[in-house]
This record gives structure tokens, C-alpha cells and sequence, in this order.
């Protein structure tokens, strides 16, 4: 061994990072036990988020710039346009998954489209295959890394023995640290705080390691990036890496960042970190913005140390995924060179631990469980206690996931670059896409279109791109890449059906993702979901809304708390009764099935809740949830339409309300202009009258008296506006003054046309009375009687014509009432004035005699006044034309010896 840096020195390095990682863990699982998380600050979520960059952006992304020069660029770009859509997406699926305690993204699928255990353990299958290459490639970076630190600047050593293979020691030490961060104990939300939290760090060592040996390429070894990229350009084979888009297609480059932004979401470890252990879905908003930033700041260099690299080692057969660590150690950089490793081992054990978590988690929840749970031979419900057998499962499925991602790393050898294993697992998992997004936002995706789909688009992948993996590596013959089995040329997996000009990753997508689309829709569109489904579509769609328990019946309340002790232990059961106290029995039974879905998975919490409660048969509580469900739907409809109904009603009042306010607006500027006018034109007689007085004191006593007369009659003009004004002013308070007193309303009418004759006569009105000489009593105000006889005798000589008018005022008894009528034989008021006359500013009139004077103001108040004592007042045309204004007063009831005495404001 005769590199730079011995064995003890890297195993010594190593043992400490891992200790301090294991060290940070713990801290953060003890907070959390006290109540003060560590992870509930929105930049720990962001750079837990940052575990997508691992080994391959580490090391890979390096290779592939060498090869492609920005063609690596697709696979961050991805993320980058997903994250801005994070808080449509994201929140979505984090609301969800919080609500149905979702733990995997299996789970996620499973429990969307009717809790089905089949669909949930062929999203496990399809995720243990398709990450499986994943989990080799870290393996294979890590062992790689080493082993150059251990023999450069010699060959890398070719493998031996299995027991001898660093790769080995390598994964059993990276399954007893999953162990250790991932499957301590069992949680009821699959949280674990302590991993995310020394994730986080690792996210932060990656980059300070990665950005340390940019620096050291860029200003160390060179004059900065310019000259770097000055040198590059002058070499015939870097030139074309310099180019945009070397290396890709357009085509690549849209498959490959379509591809990435399904991947940051769908992934494995990326769903575990992003919605399971997420804190606050409000840490979205922040980590939609800082994880673009981390991609950015890590890939800022992965072009000057490729180009640097290819200078650096001319020769073909380096290795250009380790230039990152082999550039180091050329320039005799050994601590630099240790950094390094130590960055490649946090991109890989982030990854390794998390990735391996969540399958392990579905690998239990999702296969294991619902198989053992629906094989009687086992008797699970029998069990006093399960979740020893629940950690037991999950901890073989992590040594068992090392065990098969070591396997595919030593049996793949170097026939592929990191990159391309990389993209191989992405293009799996973005098979889960239609279920995922379709089951978000489509109510009609079922059960029966996610299972064809997810299916048909698996066994495409495996076709053309897992499988072809295997020829590569020697597997398989080389005649199934070329010319086809069996043979036949259209049946090549890199060109199936004769499509060619595509790389196989684009090539692969475009099939699968096309049969997986069409599946899941038509199918969708031809079938139609069980009652369960309808109820877990209505959930995930619409998650404000929730949806009806799925449970019926009365289950006994000590079986269901017994389901949820034998899985999580005896606490969380007496936990669940506190939580709950007044719960019904079926509700009840839907929290202890969401509890057991946080620590089993929702399709194994249900058929363990149903073994355990005796209820095997799912006909009845299917038809009963339809039901139910159908009813709820027709109850929805329904008050969706009172609630239409209502709101059109609300609509119509707001807008009559509104258009009652632009009238009164505008009524209330004509009031203002009437009133102004009407104060301007005596208040300028009076000034005007006044200063003649007093500029010509020798004027005729005779023209000073008539001039004295004008101001007088003016002043009382002026009086009797004001006085209009604040007696409305004071009705509409309710301060107005009441005295009430026994009446003879006949000598109430003789009176008023006494003082309003001389009005008349001065206009050659004629005017007729027809009065009673004693009718009944009346009980009123006399002033105010007097004041409603004024304002309509003066109303009507208002309207009629000089020397032709005529007026008639008629007193009758009428049942218990007293009628007066007053009637001219003026223009009369159109029918569609006849009541806004009444109303406060308006005033009645036609085209040709134009708007008349006043204020408009009397007959409201005349009314308000006639309304006080219990009568009425309205307009009727009189008999040959012109208008006919009616009061009625009801007879005083009361004994004639009780005094007068002043009324309340009208209530």
C-alpha cells in the first residue's frame, strides 16, 4: 500500500465523523423527547432536503461534466423548477400525509387509492428495484474513494475476496448506523428527528468540502476561473465541452429536468424528509428558495475541476468520477484530500441512511405486514405485543437492502459511471407519478387505473433500461441490446418499436411514462372506485373537506384501544382514550386505525384493525360506506344549493342596498343644492334690501316700509326652512316633543285654512270646505295637526294655476277613523312619484312646469307626524285631474276626563 494517507489515519477520520454524527443524533432524539426540537428551524428542513445531493452529485456529476461538459446540468435544474411549485404541490401532499398519518411514499399511494395492500406492496416492489442500483452506487463511491486514498497514486486494486472487499465492511457499517439512526424504536409518526438533524449536517460537510477543493482547483492550481477556462479552450478536446449544449440533446435535456423534478419529489428519501419528518408545512415556503441555492453553491465548481481533471490526467483510462479527490492528492493535498473523503462519505451515508429508512419502513408496512397479517397461520392478532416483530422486520429489510445494494455494485463493476446508475433508479421512481399527482388532484383516478399504470410502466423500465443494465454488465447476453431477443431488431430495448436518435434514458422514459399514463387514465375513466376509495379520494382531493369515517357499527371501545396497545404499547392506548373521551365507537375506531397507519402503514392498520374487531367481511361496510358516502354527497349538493340560493338572495339584497345608497347619495346632494338654494335666495333678499336701507337713508317712507315688508316676509321664509330641517333632524332622532290632547280635527282644519286663506286669496284660488260641525275627537298634537294642514293646503297652491285653481277639503268619519281629504285640480303627480314623494328630499313634478320650489321636505314630515298618532297618509288622483292627498286619524278612545299630557319618541 503505498498511497499518501494509511489506513489507520482514514479509519481513524472516518470512525470520528461517524461517531459525531451518531453524537448529533442522539442530542437531537433527547430534545425531542424533552419537547425542544432541534430540526424546527426552516434552514435545518432545507438542508436535510440537500440528502438529494449524494455521492453522485459528489463524485458523478464531476464524471459526467468531463464527458458532457453542462450536459450534468438537467439534473439539478429539475429540482430547482420543481421547488418553485413546492407550495402547491408539496404543502399539498404534507397536509395530506399529516391528516392520514402517511409514512412512506408507498403508503401514500396505498392508502390514496382505497388503503390497498396490493397497490401499496407493488409501489414497495417498484421502489426496492428501482433504488436498490441507487444504494449500489454510494456503496461502490465510497469503496472507490477509499481505495484510491489507500493506493495512489498506484492502480486501483483489482476486487478480491468478498470477506476482504472493503465495499462489504462498507455496508454492514452503513446498515448499523441505519439501524442506529432509523430503527430504534418504534413512532406512530415515523419521525426521527435525530437522523434528520445529523442529515443536515452532513449536508453542510458535503458542501464545504466540495466548495474547499473547487477553490483549491480554481485559485490553487490555477489563476482563478478564467485562466482555468482560458487553458481549457485552448485544448482541441475541451473545446467542445465549452460549447452550450455539448453533450445532450434538446430532447435529453427535457427528459433528463423532467425526470429530476419528479425525482426531488418522488424519491424514497426524499419523501421521508420532505413530508414525513417535516415539522411545519410553513418550512416550505423558506426551503422552496435555500434548496435551489445549495444546488446552486455545490455544482459552482463541477466544471473548472472536470477541465482541470482532463488536463491534469490526459490519459484515457482515469477515472474522471474520483477527479474530485484524485486532483487532491496529485498536488500532494493529503489533509485537502481527507476533506474530500470525508464529503464523499456525508453525500453517501446521508443518502444510504435515509434511502434505506424509508424502504425499510415500506418494505414492513407495505410487503411484510399485509402478508403476514392476511396469513392465518400466523396469528397476528393473537399477539400480545408486535412492535418487537415490527423493529425485528424492519431491521433485516435494512441489512437486506445493504446486502442487495453491495451485491449489484460488485456484480455491475465499472461497466457503469456513477451518473447513469443514478439515472436509472430516477427513471423508476418517476413511475409513481401519475398515482401520486393524479391521486391529488383527479377524484376519478381508482385503485384499478394506479395498479395497471404503475405496473405497465414498471415492466417498461425493467425492459428498457434495468435489464439492459444487466446485459452491460454481463448478465445477460450481448445480443439482447443488439440486435434484440430472439432476434428481432423492433424489440431492441434502446430502440423499441424502431424509435431511435434517443438516449436509452429518454428513450426508456418516453415508453413508460406513456403506457403508465394512458393506464392510469383509461382505466380510471372505464371503472369506477369502491366506497373506500371514494372516501380516500375525497380526502386527498380535498383535504379541507376530510371525509366520513370509514368504520360503521359499534365496535367494542377496549378491542380497538387493545389494537393499538399490542402495536405501539399500553401509553399510547391510554393516550388515545384521553385524546378521545367522548368519541363515538366507530369514530373511535377510525383515530386508533390512523394511529396504528403512523407505525404499520394504512393498508396493514386496517386489516389488522379488521382481523382484531372480527370484521373479515368487507361486502357489508363497503355497501354501508357507499351509502353513506351517497348520502353525504346528496346532503352536499343540497346545501350547496341553499347556500347558492342564499348568497344570490344576499346578492340581490347587497345590490338593492347599494343602489337604495346611490339614491340617497344622490337625493342627499339635491337636498343640499335645494337647501342652499333655498337659504341663498332669502339671504340675499334680506342683504340685498338691507344695504339699500342703509346706503339711502332719505329714501320715501313709503318705499322703506314696502322694502322693510320684503325683508320681514324673507326672514320668515328663512325661519320656516330652518325650522323644516331641524323638525326632520329631530324625527329622525327621535327627540321630537309630543303633546297629546283630545282634538275637534274639524276646528283644527277651519283654523288652518284660516291662516293659509290669505295664501290662496293672493293667488285667486278658490277653495271649498265641507266640515262637520261636531265630529268625534280625535287624540293628537294641535300644533302638529296644524303643521300637516299648512304643508298641504300649501302643496296644493303650489300646484295649481293662479285665478283658476281650486282646492277642496273634505272632514268624514270612516269606521273608527276620522278622513281628511285634500284635492286640487292641478297637473297632478305621475304615477311613478306618487310614493318618492313621501320620501325625504324628493319632490314630485313634471317636464313642463320643472321642479318645484321647496325643499321637499313637508310631506315627509307630514306623514311621519300622521304615522305618530296611529294614521296614515297617502296620494289618490282626484275625480277630473289633479291630486287628492288623504289623512286618517283613529277616534279618541280614551275618557274625556284624563288630561293631555306629552307622548314618547316614537319607539
Amino acid at each position: 500500500m503505498n498511497g499518501m494517507l494509511g489506513g489507520w489515519q482514514i479509519a481513524i477520520a472516518s470512525a470520528c465523523y461517524l461517531g459525531l454524527l451518531f453524537a448529533i443524533a442522539f442530542h437531537a432524539d433527547r430534545r425531542a423527547a424533552a419537547g425542544n426540537s432541534l430540526i424546527g428551524h426552516p434552514a435545518v428542513y432545507a438542508l436535510s432536503l440537500a440528502v438529494y445531493a449524494s455521492s453522485w452529485t459528489f463524485y458523478g456529476s464531476v464524471g459526467r461534466a468531463a464527458a458532457d461538459g453542462i450536459g450534468f446540468l438537467p439534473v439539478y435544474l429539475g429540482p430547482t423548477l420543481m421547488a418553485a411549485l413546492w407550495w402547491i404541490v408539496l404543502r399539498k401532499m404534507i397536509v395530506v400525509s399529516k391528516a392520514n398519518r402517511i409514512t412512506s411514499i408507498a403508503d401514500f399511494i396505498a392508502s390514496r387509492y382505497g388503503k390497498s395492500a396490493l397497490l401499496g406492496g407493488l409501489a414497495t416492489l417498484v421502489a426496492v428495484v428501482g433504488i436498490v442500483p441507487y444504494i449500489a452506487l454510494q456503496l461502490k463511491a465510497v469503496s472507490a474513494s477509499l481505495a484510491l486514498l489507500q493506493s495512489f497514486p498506484g492502480p486501483l486494486p483489482a476486487a478480491g475476496p468478498v470477506w476482504s472487499d472493503a465495499g462489504l465492511h462498507v455496508a454492514l457499517l452503513l446498515a448499523a448506523f441505519t439501524i442506529l439512526f432509523g430503527a430504534r424504536h418504534l413512532d406512530a409518526a415515523e419521525r426521527h428527528e435525530g437522523m434528520v438533524a445529523a442529515v443536515a449536517f452532513e449536508s453542510v460537510v458535503k458542501l464545504c468540502a466540495f466548495l474547499a477543493v473547487g477553490l483549491y482547483v480554481s485559485y490553487g492550481m490555477y489563476d482563478g476561473l478564467g485562466a482555468l477556462f482560458a487553458r481549457a479552450a485552448e485544448l482541441p478536446a475541451l473545446q467542445a465541452l465549452t460549447l452550450p449544449g455539448a453533450g445532450a440533446s434538446q430532447g435529453g435535456w427535457a427528459w433528463l429536468t423532467l425526470l429530476s423534478m419528479l425525482s426531488i419529489l418522488l424519491l424514497p428519501r426524499q419523501f421521508q424528509i420532505a413530508v414525513v419528518e417535516n415539522v411545519s408545512v410553513q418550512h416550505v415556503r423558506s426551503a422552496s428558495w435555500l434548496l435551489p441555492l445549495y444546488l446552486l453553491a455545490i455544482n459552482l465548481f463541477v466544471l473548472p475541476i472536470a477541465f482541470a481533471g482532463l488536463m491534469r490526467f490526459p490519459e484515457a483510462h482515469a477515472n474522471a468520477d474520483l477527479f474530485v479527490l484524485t486532483l487532491p492528492l496529485a498536488e500532494r493535498q493529503p489533509a485537502l484530500a481527507l476533506l474530500v473523503f470525508i464529503g464523499g462519505l456525508s453525500a453517501a451515508t446521508g443518502m444510504v441512511i435515509v434511502e434505506t429508512t424509508a424502504l425499510a419502513t415500506m418494505v414492513c408496512n407495505d410487503l411484510v405486514m399485509p402478508l403476514l397479517l392476511r396469513l392465518g397461520f400466523f396469528r397476528l392478532a393473537a399477539h400480545a405485543d408486535l412492535s418487537a416483530m415490527l423493529l425485528g422486520i424492519r431491521r433485516v429489510a435494512i441489512v437486506a437492502l445493504m446486502a442487495l445494494g453491495y451485491a449489484y455494485s460488485r456484480a455491475a463493476g465499472e461497466a457503469y459511471a456513477l451518473m447513469a446508475i443514478g439515472l436509472i433508479s430516477f427513471a423508476a421512481v418517476a413511475q409513481f407519478a401519475p398515482a401520486v399527482l393524479g391521486g391529488l388532484y383527479w377524484r376519478r383516478g381508482n385503485r384499478n387505473g394506479a395498479l395497471l399504470g404503475l405496473a405497465a410502466g414498471f415492466l417498461v423500465w425493467l425492459y428498457t433500461l434495468l435489464l439492459p443494465s444487466f446485459a452491460r454488465s454481463g448478465w445477460l447476453p450481448a445480443s439482447f441490446l443488439d440486435p434484440g431477443p430472439y432476434g428481432q431488431t423492433w424489440l431492441r430495448p434502446y430502440a423499441l418499436f424502431g424509435l431511435e436518435g434517443m438516449d436509452p434514458v429518454s428513450h426508456a422514459m418516453f415508453w413508460s411514462m406513456l403506457v403508465n399514463c394512458l393506464a392510469y387514465a383509461g382505466v380510471s375513466l372505464l371503472t369506477r372506485p369502491d366506497a373506500l376509495g371514494q372516501v380516500q379520494a375525497r380526502r386527498f382531493v380535498d383535504p379541507t373537506q376530510g371525509g366520513p369515517s370509514a368504520w360503521h357499527g359499534a365496535a367494542p371501545a377496549e378491542a380497538m384501544l387493545a389494537v393499538v396497545g399490542r402495536i405501539l404499547g399500553p401509553a399510547a392506548a391510554q393516550n388515545l382514550r384521553r385524546q378521545h373521551p367522548q368519541a363515538s365507537p366507530g369514530m373511535l375506531m377510525h383515530e386508533a386505525e390512523m394511529a396504528l397507519a403512523g407505525a404499520m402503514g394504512a393498508a396493514s392498520a386496517r386489516v389488522m384493525a379488521r382481523s382484531a374487531l372480527q370484521q373479515e367481511s368487507l361486502a357489508a361496510d363497503d355497501m354501508l360506506a357507499l351509502l353513506d358516502e351517497s348520502a353525504q354527497a346528496i346532503a352536499h349538493s343540497r346545501e350547496l344549493e341553499q347556500k347558492s340560493a342564499e348568497l344570490e338572495r344576499a346578492s340581490a339584497e347587497l345590490r338593492a342596498a347599494n343602489q337604495r345608497l346611490t339614491e340617497l347619495d344622490r337625493m342627499k346632494d339635491d337636498f343640499l343644492s335645494t337647501v342652499t338654494h333655498e337659504l341663498r335666495t332669502p339671504l340675499t333678499s334680506i342683504r340685498a334690501f338691507s344695504e339699500i336701507l342703509r346706503d339711502h337713508p332719505d329714501l320715501p317712507a313709503q318705499k322703506r316700509a314696502a322694502y322693510l315688508d320684503i325683508i320681514i316676509r324673507e326672514s320668515e321664509r328663512l325661519t320656516r326652512l330652518i325650522n323644516d330641517v331641524l323638525d326632520l333632524a329631530k324625527l329622525d332622532a327621535g327627540r321630537a316633543e309630543w303633546h297629546a290632547e283630545a282634538l275637534d280635527l274639524a276646528q283644527v282644519v277651519r283654523d288652518a285654512l284660516e291662516a293659509g286663506g290669505q295664501l290662496l286669496r293672493d293667488k285667486g284660488i278658490a277653495l271649498d270646505a265641507d266640515l262637520p260641525t261636531a265630529p268625534p275627537p280625535v287624540r293628537a298634537d294641535r300644533d302638529r295637526l296644524m303643521q300637516v294642514m299648512l304643508n298641504l293646503l300649501s302643496n296644493a297652491a303650489k300646484f295649481c294655476s293662479p285665478q283658476t285653481g281650486r282646492i277642496a277639503v273634505v272632514l268624514r268619519r270612516e269606521g273608527d277613523a276620522l278622513r281628511v281629504t285634500v284635492s286640487d285640480n292641478g297637473p297632478g303627480v305621475r304615477p311613478e312619484d306618487r310614493e318618492i314623494i313621501f320620501d325625504k328630499f324628493r319632490q314630485g313634478g313634471d317636464t313642463l312646469t320643472g321642479k318645484p320650489q321647496g325643499t321637499g321636505l313637508g310631506l315627509p314630515i307630514s306623514r311621519r307626524i300622521v304615522s305618530h298618532f296611529g294614521g296614515r297618509l297617502w296620494l289618490e288622483d282626484a275625480p277630473g285631474g289633479g291630486a287628492r292627498f288623504i289623512f286618517t286619524l283613529p277616534l279618541d278612545t280614551a275618557p274625556q276626563t284624563t288630561p293631555a299630557s306629552p307622548l314618547e319618541s316614537p319607539p
